[in-house]
């Protein structure tokens, strides 16, 4: 059975696009099976795994209105072994659609329910807010990602996070967890980063991941060709970091449930 993740943040600009990208093409490379899910309506992870968005015609949008099945609208990338169900304009007025909908938060989950034994993760690029597509990523989710930039403010939105993820467990998703807290764009040069990294790691403890990833050129260039930083610059600090997160989160989950290996395709 896999593991779905909603990479979750309402502050836009904190890595999430980044962390689904190129987490997921870092967990196939250790030779998982792996489902990026773009469920913004920007569709940035859509581009960033090498899909052209204005040709895109069918995706996450047709998954939650009931219009077609998973295996339907998944295309594969350059990456083996990861997948991805891509954004479309459409999305964008998902919400609404959605909203007199009966069981409107599970669209996602029930969508979602063949990927279960098709990946060992899928990877939900939730959008920049906690609305209903928000909604249905951490209804589906048995964990949450949480990107959080090493800058001034980092913390501000995070109690709003918390506390819809207590509702959600309360009340639609007893399962969900925080899997952990990952740093982005640190500057080992910048005294804030070291401060925001000691602030965080307060407050959260041992749910921060030990790896945090570094403020990388490269990092920031690989979306602009449609490329994850592994195939962009593979030698990259990004990279790097990024392998090794992937390493940290196999570590965690196999004291969770052991996760089979696959060869690559």
């Amino acid at each position: 059975m896999g593991r779905t993740i909603a990479i979750a943040n309402q502050k836009g600009g904190v890595g999430k696009t980044t962390t689904a990208v190129n987490l997921g093409a870092s967990l196939a490379a250790a030779e998982r099976r792996v489902l990026v899910v773009d469920l913004d309506p920007q569709g940035n992870a859509t581009s960033g795994l090498g899909l052209r968005k204005q040709e895109v015609e069918r995706g996450a949008y047709d998954l939650l209105c009931g219009r077609a099945e998973l295996g339907r609208l998944v295309q594969h990338t350059e990456v083996a072994l990861l997948d991805v169900l891509p954004s479309t304009r459409d999305l964008a007025g998902a919400a609404v659609e959605l909203v007199d909908v009966e069981r409107r938060e599970y669209m996602l989950k029930d969508g979602l329910a063949a990927a279960r034994e098709s990946y060992d993760y899928v990877m939900i690029d939730c959008p920049p807010s906690l609305g209903l597509l928000t909604l249905n990523a951490l209804t589906a989710a048995e964990g949450v990602l949480v990107p959080m930039q090493c800058e001034y403010f980092a913390l501000e939105g995070i109690s709003d996070l918390m506390a819809t993820l207590e509702l959600v467990r309360s009340h639609i998703n007893p399962e969900l967890e925080v899997d952990g807290i990952l740093l982005t764009m640190f500057d080992s040069r910048n005294n804030l980063s070291h401060q925001v990294q000691e602030e965080v790691r307060g407050f959260f403890g041992e749910k921060v991941f030990e790896l945090v990833v570094p403020r990388n050129v490269r990092l920031s260039e690989a979306p602009s060709f449609g490329k994850p930083i592994l195939l962009y610059d593979f030698s990259s600090k990004g990279s790097q970091a990024y392998l090794r997160l992937a390493q940290e989160i196999l570590g965690r989950d196999a004291a969770r449930v052991p996760v089979a290996t696959h060869s690559g395709v």
